[in-house]
């Protein structure tokens, strides 16, 4: 369920799980909560929310008759976005099913049959959206997450979880803000005078006809944009590193043994690199488009913007666009007050559980950044907890909330 019209008034609120992010990762995670007894989250009747509010408990009511109890256990999703979908509501109009670099349905629902040349931003927020109402999942939304910090020193201490919409108190977090809202855009001396975007801004090879555009990077993104922008114009395609491509199958040995490079690196503290960064480039719809128009051949990176273009040396190129397809660092951020970095300077992770905290998860992290990851990560996230926590009553939680402590 979704409840809106969350305030910044009032008493922090009680739960014994807050997961933070409704995408892949995040929803996941509330389906095994609620599988293993954790109460869904309720606002109260006649609070201050909106409308939304007694509408979403009306259909949990609907959904199974409980008894209600003040709130101080059960869990809650927070959504820093307007309505479901997560990172997929803000893709590119252009990127369509039979484009999409690979979807793995969430548990216990599949993704309904549709068509191939549907935009994935519709499809998918769909298919998210149903989901949350078919399960009574409680996604509260807008609400943006400022910072998490534990409220003393003690190892069983609560979370205070601080938001635009007020304070939340919790047992344990699933951290699944995913990296959308943090796309990286590398630094390179001079300066380029003409249009630069990255990635996450795209919106479809329309406003690159017949312009000469340079795509830097060499993951399936940049192939989703060399694959589209050369049908309508002239592409340069760049890459710090020579792109590596696996032909053959993406078996599940093969999947076991990519995500255990990058297990690696989490278990040691180290900065997150990219599944994709350890997979190559695979066989794809984009790929295969790209090929068919010339667009894949790559060039090293530049050494520097000039205010028509880049430059290798003394050779100039003149271009009219850049697309940075260069990637996004996990939105980690609000954990900050928590300490759970490392000296290698990423967060150290056995399994899901941060390292220095275990009332802390991240899910949709490292190697689980991906669908079918996302999912297994949130099952593996919800077991430690209960192993923390101890598995619960399965009671609806109403928001008769009480001050932390």
């Amino acid at each position: 369920m979704t409840v809106y019209g969350a305030t910044n008034s009032g008493p922090v609120r009680r739960v014994d799980v807050v997961v933070i992010g409704a995408g892949q990762a995040g929803l996941s995670a509330a389906y095994h909560l609620r599988r293993r007894g954790f109460a869904p989250y309720r606002e109260a009747t006649g609070g201050s929310g909106a409308s939304g509010a007694s509408e979403a408990v009306e259909a949990v009511e609907a959904v199974e008759a409980v008894e209600a109890v003040e709130a101080d256990g059960g869990f809650v999703v927070l959504d820093a976005d307007d309505a479901p979908g997560g990172a997929w509501a803000h893709r590119s109009p252009s990127l369509r099913m039979a484009t999409v670099h690979g979807f793995h349905d969430l548990p216990d629902v599949e993704l309904p049959e549709v068509d191939p040349n549907a935009a994935a931003r519709d499809v998918v927020p769909g298919y998210f959206a149903a989901y949350e109402a078919q399960h009574a999942l409680p996604v509260v939304r807008p609400v943006k997450v400022l910072a998490v910090r534990s409220e003393s020193a003690r190892p069983d201490a609560r979370l205070l979880v601080e938001t635009d919409s007020g304070t939340w108190s919790a047992r344990a977090l699933i951290n699944a803000t995913g990296t959308w809202t943090r796309p990286f855009l590398p630094h390179y001396p001079g300066r380029f005078a003409g249009r630069q975007l990255h990635y996450a801004a795209y919106r479809g090879p329309e406003e690159f006809a017949g312009k000469r555009v340079l795509v830097v990077g060499g993951g399936a993104s940049a192939i989703q944009v060399l694959s589209e922008v050369a049908a309508v114009g002239e592409t340069v395609w760049v890459t710090r590193t020579p792109p590596v491509y696996h032909a053959g199958p993406f078996t599940p040995e093969y999947g076991r043994a990519v995500v255990a490079k990058v297990e690696e690196r989490v278990r040691q503290g180290l900065p997150v690199r990219s599944v994709v960064s350890v997979t190559g480039l695979g066989p794809s719809v984009a790929y295969r488009r790209a090929e068919e128009l010339g667009a894949l051949r790559r060039r090293p990176m530049f050494d520097r913007l000039t205010e028509h273009g880049v430059a290798w040396g003394d050779e100039e190129l003149a271009v009219d666009a850049i697309v940075w397809a260069t990637g996004f660092r996990p939105e980690v951020g609000h954990l900050a007050p928590l300490g759970l970095r490392s000296a290698g300077g990423g967060i150290a992770l056995t399994g899901t559980r941060a390292g220095a905290d275990p009332r802390v998860h991240l899910v949709g992290y490292g190697p689980s950044a991906s669908t079918v990851g996302a999912n297994r990560a949130g099952r593996a996230a919800v077991n430690e907890i209960v192993g923390l926590l101890g598995a619960p009553a399965a009671v609806a939680v109403t928001a008769g909330a009480t001050t932390a402590g």
